[in-house]
């Protein structure tokens, strides 16, 4: 890993702030660790990068401050290149806080075979421990977006595609094997949903699915209109890993038509709630039946990631919001919004975190949020 002190250094946190959902102890065993008793936090992010590449930035939060979240440092990680590599999910290894597993979005353009990646970096080193290229399945027939979100067991690396039809994956963690492909058309989900995201409870036992529902599909490569319907699935992760589904509970919840789509999400440490974006608004769900405990709107944003702090008094929307350059022109910026679970409420300004370092770099064009993971300091 080598320090951005130039565009490059901007540009790669710009590429992607889309925080993700297992945030742990380097020492813990376990995919959440309670939090020192405070109300402010530090630790690394891991941000995906569309160039084939991680930023490693070094963040402080305080919830009592009008603008909480601080970026204080960039560094970064390589997988790749924008035509091989770009990447949407990191994932780090519950098990060794010092791998980060990962998987691309896009079809591997420079390969003869119709492929993406899935693959294990070593944090300390920045370096790719293996690279898996992975065929497209020919069930698969919109691919425009592959693996975004994923989960874990101690076992497995468990990405999921946004295709058409979509899958869940189970890659065994030591070699990167595919063990095991689950489609859900036998629940019926076929031709008529948009967008795979999910992931694992903190205790490993469950897998939350979240599916948007479509109006049917006019041919493969023309998605149906999004309409606001959304299935809520919490599925019994050990059977999942063996290719088994077994349903625990299903909610269906109703936003928007094309405005509300679920995207990434993550528990609380203690599995009470899960913490769930959907664009133009955030659900506060119960953890154990998908039920609606809270739904707060975006004003002029989009919400596409909720993760919980460690201690689970705090989600960090990420959000995608319109912002006018200097030549009066609407771009997007990736933002950060706090969320107090107790009280039911936004907590502060959100805070730019994209279009503040384009500025500064003279990068033009928009500049939005991917997934990531993290590291706390404990």
């Amino acid at each position: 890993m080598r320090k951005f002190i130039i565009v490059v250094s901007f540009f790669l946190l710009a590429s992607g702030l889309y925080l993700a959902n297992t945030m742990v102890n380097s020492k813990a065993p376990t995919a959440f660790a309670k939090y020192k008793d405070s109300n402010t936090y530090s630790g690394t992010i891991y941000v995906s990068g569309m160039g084939g590449h991680f930023a490693v930035a070094e963040v402080e939060i305080n919830p009592s401050e009008n603008l909480p979240i601080k970026i204080i440092n960039l560094d970064r990680i390589e997988i790749g290149d924008k035509n091989t590599h770009p990447t949407h999910d990191p994932r780090i290894d519950v098990n060794d806080r010092t791998r980060l597993y990962w998987s691309t979005y896009k079809i591997d353009k420079e390969s003869k075979e119709k492929v993406i990646h899935v693959g294990v970096s070593d944090l300390k080193t920045g370096n790719v421990i293996k690279d898996q290229p992975v065929k497209i399945p020919e069930r698969a027939e919109w691919t425009t977006a592959m693996y975004c979100a994923s989960g874990q067991t101690k076992k497995s690396y468990i990405p999921m595609t946004m295709s058409n039809e979509a899958y869940i994956d189970f890659y065994d963690k030591e070699t990167l094997d595919l063990k095991n492909r689950v489609y859900l058309d036998s629940l019926g989900y076929k031709d008529n949903y948009i967008f795979f995201h999910g992931t694992n409870s903190a205790d490993m036992k469950t897998f939350a699915l979240t599916i948007n529902k479509t109006k049917p599909w006019e041919k493969p490569d023309a998605p149906g209109a999004a309409t606001g319907v959304i299935d809520m699935l919490l599925l019994d992760l050990p059977a999942l890993e063996q290719g088994k589904i077994m349903v625990i509970a299903k909610n269906t919840i109703t936003g928007s038509p094309e405005k509300t789509k679920t995207f990434r999400q993550s528990f609380t440490p203690d599995g009470k709630y899960l913490l769930q974006s959907a664009a133009d608004r955030f659900y506060l769900l119960n953890g154990d039946d998908m039920t609606v405990v809270d739904e707060e709107m975006m004003i002029d944003s989009e919400n596409h990631e909720a993760i919980s702090t460690p201690d689970g008094k705090y989600a960090i929307l990420t959000l995608r919001k319109n912002v006018p350059n200097p030549e009066g022109k609407d771009i997007k910026d990736g933002m950060l919004q706090l969320y107090d679970i107790e009280a039911k409420a936004l907590v502060g300004k959100p805070t730019s975190t994209c279009y503040a370092c384009h500025k500064d770099a003279e990068v033009e064009g928009n500049a939005i949020l991917c997934g990531a993971d993290a590291n706390w300091n404990m």
